[in-house]
């Protein structure tokens, strides 16, 4: 069992500028293809923020994937330390040899002073020599600003500055200058070769870290990018295994885009006939409700009937460790184990994981391509709530489904509310029931000194679903649906729904008591009847039988009388 450690794109036209694609998808998607290709771009940010990382990103997938060779120049680490602290990551930039990718060691000496003229002439001699032999397209001066402190005054600085982007344009490099932003642009606007580097080049691109809420949190945002389009918003981005990723907003759909009509189960026979035959494929589920509701229970119902069509699930448990889970499910008779151990089932505790939303989303995103997953199931998402501000949560849910959507995955979301609010309109805390195919609440309802769980179908989108609250009832023999009971407009459950059941269970048999007795009155009427109309039959067959008998006694008496008269000699 592991353990768990993207708004809309741009609508960017026709580019009038080549561009150069850093490996940064959701970055390259915002600016429409990467950098500008042959021109200068600033990277501002403050410690932290990621600057570096992006350079050496930047050259990683040019001398490897894009065949372009690379100069990095390091004006504050040696470039032994950034190769060890790019091992972390999957660039293996050791395998690279100087030919494609090539380190220059520029950190000035910690006591060094300047004294006399200084500019950066020699440097760039250096440079264009070994971008010549290489064959250099692309190049990154990493913290320029630590050498421009050595200028003796802001005339000095802007001088270099201008030097610099000359020597670039004239060689037609795809260049990245990093440099130390404040924490405050106003503090950035005091410095005079910053300010004219915003304006001086064609691309400026400003990194931020900070924390909000106590979560950490990563930013990023394209200030200004000549010849393109480009999305001026701010967006998030995190630092994984691969570099930096930006989770990009909601992909357009398409027009031609696919819609399936094909139903899954939830793994509740009744549940399912609710829903008039269960989830639609790729449709997003939210469950809601209070603590203890069984919303984890209907979500491993959901999680073991997708293996059991022999479909790979990835289950996400931030309230419980994932063993917890396997043994609280099994006393509902949904057996998760053995599912666990073939491997169709995925089970990832995030109890131990702390970080953002987007944190949560790259990894659950990462897991489920990793595995193949058809089915998700995220217990609680609410727990996002709690990792940011509202606004990022909640724009990370929605680009949760939106993925899920797009992947062909149905995705199962439970989501706790606050035990002060009882009312199911309220939603869940990200506000996401608006965005949900299906919703279903859970409830407590207390009645006789009981409290029993409740369940209802807010909304299925797509499909006739019950309106009816049924009891959902957990035991040893597994998960079951009542029947609805109303008594004066209340539904019943528990005990009053047994005594219901009860009392209709007897005047059932009483009607079928009542019944049967009139039944069998009418048989012994019908009986009666019959016997009659028997006797009536044969009282007219006796009676027919003696006419008979008459006829044929006349009938011989006359035949005796003629024989006489015809023996009898007649008189002369």
């Amino acid at each position: 069992m592991a353990q768990l450690s993207s708004g809309s794109p741009p609508a960017v036209g026709p580019a009038s500028i080549g561009k150069v694609a850093t490996s940064i998808a959701g970055f390259d998607s915002i600016t429409g293809g990467g950098l500008p290709a042959g021109r200068t771009t600033l990277l501002l940010g403050g410690p932290g923020s990621g600057k570096t990382l992006f350079g050496l990103q930047f050259l990683s997938h040019g001398a490897q994937a894009c065949g372009e060779p690379g100069i990095f120049v390091a004006f504050e680490e040696t470039a032994e330390r950034l190769l060890i602290n790019a091992r972390s990551f999957a660039w293996r930039l050791d395998a690279l040899p100087p030919e494609r990718l090539f380190f220059l060691d520029a950190q000035p000496l910690p006591d060094q002073q300047c004294a006399g003229d200084f500019d950066l002439g020699g440097m760039l001699a250096v440079l264009q020599e070994r971008a010549e032999a290489m064959g250099a397209r692309r190049i990154v001066f990493d913290a320029l600003d630590v050498l421009l402190a050595l200028l003796p005054d802001a005339a000095a600085r802007q001088r270099e500055v201008q030097r610099l982007q000359q020597w670039l344009q004239a060689r037609a490099l795809t260049a990245i200058i990093t440099a130390k932003s404040g924490l405050d642009e106003a503090e950035d606007r005091g410095s005079a070769p910053l300010v004219l580097m915003q304006f001086m080049l064609d691309c400026v691109v400003i990194l931020r870290h900070g924390v909000v809420l106590g979560v950490s949190e990563r930013t990023l945002r394209v200030q200004k990018y000549r010849g393109s389009g480009f999305d001026e918003n701010e967006a998030p981005f995190l630092i994984g295994h691969t570099g930096l990723e930006v989770p990009v907003a909601r992909t357009p759909r398409r027009a031609d885009a696919r819609v399936s009509h094909e139903r899954v189960s939830s793994g509740l026979a009744r549940l399912d006939t609710m829903l008039d035959g269960g989830y639609y494929r790729a449709a997003s589920v939210l469950i809601t409700g209070f603590s203890g509701t069984a919303k984890t229970t209907l979500s491993g119902a959901f999680a073991a009937a997708a293996c059991e069509r022999g479909e790979p699930c990835l289950f996400i448990s931030f309230d419980s460790d994932c063993a917890e889970v396997v043994r609280n499910l099994a006393s509902v008779s949904i057996a998760l184990e053995r599912h666990v151990q073939s491997g169709l089932l995925q089970m990832v505790s995030s109890r131990s994981i702390s970080g953002s939303a987007e944190t949560y989303l790259l990894r659950i995103k990462s897991l489920a391509q990793a595995q193949g997953a058809r089915c998700l199931v995220i217990d609680p998402v609410s727990t996002w709530a709690k990792s940011g501000t509202d606004l990022t949560a909640h724009s990370v849910a929605d680009r949760l489904m939106d993925w899920a959507k797009g992947e062909g995955i149905t995705l199962l979301c439970t989501s706790l509310l606050d035990e002060i609010s009882s009312r199911p309109a309220d939603g869940s805390p990200l506000q996401i029931s608006t965005l949900a195919d299906t919703w279903i609440h859970l409830n407590y309802l207390v009645q006789a000194g009981e409290r029993n769980r409740s369940l209802s179908i807010v909304k299925s989108r797509g499909s006739a679903h019950s309106n009816q609250v049924r009891e959902l009832i957990l035991s040893s023999a597994g998960v079951t649906l009542a029947d609805a009971y109303t008594a004066h407009g209340e539904v019943l459950m528990g005990t009053l729904r047994w005594e219901k059941e009860q009392l209709d269970r007897k005047a059932g048999e009483q009607a079928e008591q009542v019944l049967a007795e009139r039944l069998q009155a009418l048989q012994l009427q019908l009986q009666a009847k019959r016997d009659e109309i028997a006797a009536l039959t044969r009282s007219g067959t006796s009676r027919a039988e003696a006419l008979a008998l008459r006829r044929r006694d006349l009938a011989s008496l006359r035949g005796a009388d003629a024989e006489s008269s015809a023996q009898t000699p007649s008189t002369p």
